[in-house]
């Protein structure tokens, strides 16, 4: 069970960054789930946490922006510029400063996660409270499926204690002793990380001007920049799976799913 967070007190703000363009899907912030748009979805759980000060969607899409407000959450255009989540989750908290506004922790909430939940929130909000010398914070799940680790779309992290070491999309770490990999799964050796990120606030503000990194470039994988600059990226386990909508075949799965429910 997650720990209380009274024990520790923090001011943190939700980003849920949200583009229109997609090459795969593209409008995907605005598909219908059942009878609402997958951004409102995402809108709804994290603010239905009550762990936040405030929950603001980031979007460069005026179409995202008039949804949004139509259904009485924050939304804020932002640059058109940006390459990634990350710089429009720090636009915000820069904007949000200048108003007056201070917060201590930034997450950036995926807009394609429509099912995320409060038990993944808080246990990534508290790894600050147990573990202060973490700047960054994500979950990570136990791999219990061979597809799901043998894919290159599924990243896969290692930790040692309470921080992430490595991210990969190659199956981590190798078992040199035991050639198996499904005995490796029953011993629990394979974690899925789960793209969910918090961020110290000044943290945030630094690592926007971080260069690409060597094994950024290799992997894809932008949390390789953080590490590779000497950043403490802390982990905690979530027995919770992520259900991220990233193809039109991925929202008429999840349709099926809620229309059985």
């Amino acid at each position: 069970m997650p720990k209380s967070m009274d024990y520790f007190n923090m001011k943190s703000l939700a980003v849920i960054p949200a583009r229109y363009a997609s090459t795969r899907f593209p409008g995907k912030p605005l598909a219908k789930i059942m009878d609402r748009e997958m951004v409102i979805w995402v809108c709804e759980s994290v603010n239905r946490s009550g762990l936040f000060g405030k929950v603001i969607v980031a979007t460069d899409d005026s179409r995202i922006q008039n949804i949004v407000t139509h259904h009485g959450f924050n939304a804020m255009m932002t640059s058109e510029n940006h390459i990634n989540g990350t710089q429009r989750c720090e636009e915000v908290l820069r904007r949000e400063e200048m108003t007056g506004e201070k917060y201590d922790i930034v997450v950036n909430v995926q807009g394609d996660e429509p099912m995320i939940c409060r038990e993944q929130l808080e246990s990534l909000l508290n790894i600050f409270g147990e573990y202060p010398q973490s700047q960054i914070a994500t979950l990570m799940k136990r791999i219990d499926n061979k597809a799901v680790l043998l894919s290159p779309n599924v990243v896969k992290v290692v930790a040692g204690g309470a921080n992430a070491l490595y991210f990969s999309r190659s199956v981590i770490p190798y078992s040199r002793e035991n050639t198996s990999i499904d005995d490796c799964i029953s011993k629990g050796y394979y974690h899925k990380h789960i793209g969910l990120y918090a961020f110290r606030a000044e943290v945030l503000h630094q690592i926007v001007s971080l260069k690409p990194s060597f094994l950024e470039g290799i992997e894809a994988l932008e949390q390789l920049r953080w590490l590779e600059n000497g950043y403490k990226i802390g982990i905690t386990t979530t027995e919770y799976e992520s259900f991220g909508i990233d193809t039109p075949e991925d929202l008429q799965s999840l349709n099926i799913k809620l229309s059985k429910e």
